[in-house]
């Protein structure tokens, strides 16, 4: 007999996971901590769900998506725009979050996005940091409850050992999260970047792996960081060319690539890169500049959690 597909969809808040099922309709809910998430990863292992997909709500589902990559279930964390969209075009235009969770699983069922699975140290990785978060949590609890009917002298001591823990607790969800967010599973970026003509998933996971300061800087250190930003060759009375030079090469090259693309399909950068070559520029120069030009654009979008926009983007060249 075969099995029939199952699609979750798990909408986060700071209090509460709900979960839907698709065909099914069944829905549940449990609470965002701990013990929530473990009751949430142990039914759907039995579940076996085909696909489980979540929305990127900053930073609230980092635990609940960590727990679900190190029991190895098929998780995706996607753009909350693209989920917007599919559910009016759907006709869902209600918001609850019960709703919310049936038209993520909706989303799973009808997109089906792609599941990358995480490599096995990064899946190791993952495991020893929630096991050590499980055990920041149990001492906290220990501490806290001593602190209850603890002497006099050992209250500030407790006190002290309590604000540790809280300190080490956010620490390692924030490594958590940043881990998370560099790994397969984090598909927000990679869908937003991929929605601009001439950026494929080379170039898009090359960004993603070794770029993750785009959207964090300025135009001019971003380009400077990749090593696309032109410098001064000058001396004296001398006036050399602009040149560009360090950066990572690794980044520099996957852009190259994608810039080739898109000096051909890109509304925006086919027009600039045709413009300088009839100005006489030569066509490395030109593609320089487009490579440049791309990447403000990938960086402002990412800075800003913006889908592609041809009319954002045209005019001179950043």
């Amino acid at each position: 007999m075969i099995k029939e597909p199952r699609f979750v969809g798990i909408d986060v808040s700071k209090a509460r996971l709900d979960a839907a099922v698709r065909p099914s309709g069944e829905r549940w809910s449990v609470a965002n901590e701990e013990a929530g998430v473990g009751q949430l990863v142990e039914y759907l292992r039995k579940l076996s769900p085909n696909l489980v997909v979540l929305e990127a709500t900053g930073g609230l589902q980092d635990l609940v998506v960590a727990a679900l990559a190190e029991a190895r279930l098929p998780v995706v964390v996607v753009n909350p725009r693209q989920v917007r969209d599919f559910a009016k075009a759907a006709g869902r235009l209600a918001k609850t979050d019960a709703l919310d969770a049936s038209v993520l699983a909706h989303f799973a069922e009808a997109i089906r996005p792609e599941v990358r699975p995480i490599a096995e140290e990064q899946a190791q990785n993952l495991s020893a940091l929630l096991t050590r978060r499980r055990q920041v949590v149990q001492m906290l609890v220990a501490e806290r409850n001593r602190l209850i009917t603890a002497r006099p002298p050992v209250k500030e001591r407790l006190r002290t050992h309590i604000a540790y823990l809280q300190q080490e607790l956010k620490d390692l969800d924030d490594e958590l999260g940043e881990r998370i967010r560099q790994s397969p599973l984090w598909r927000e970026l990679d869908q937003l970047l991929r929605g601009v003509p001439g950026v494929g998933p080379v170039l898009s996971l090359t960004l993603l792996a070794e770029l993750p300061e785009l959207g964090t800087l300025n135009r001019h250190k971003i380009a400077a960081l990749v090593g696309v930003a032109p410098f001064n060759d000058d001396s004296g009375k001398h006036q050399g060319k602009r040149v560009i030079w360090g950066g990572r090469a690794e980044v520099r090259a996957a852009l190259y690539m994608g810039t080739l693309s898109a000096s051909r399909h890109n509304p925006v950068i086919s027009p600039v890169y045709g413009r300088m070559c009839s100005a006489g520029k030569e066509k490395k120069v030109a593609l320089v500049a487009c490579m440049r030009k791309l990447l403000t654009i990938l960086n402002s979008m990412a800075k800003h959690n913006a889908p592609w926009d041809e009319t954002i983007h045209q005019g001179s060249l950043a």
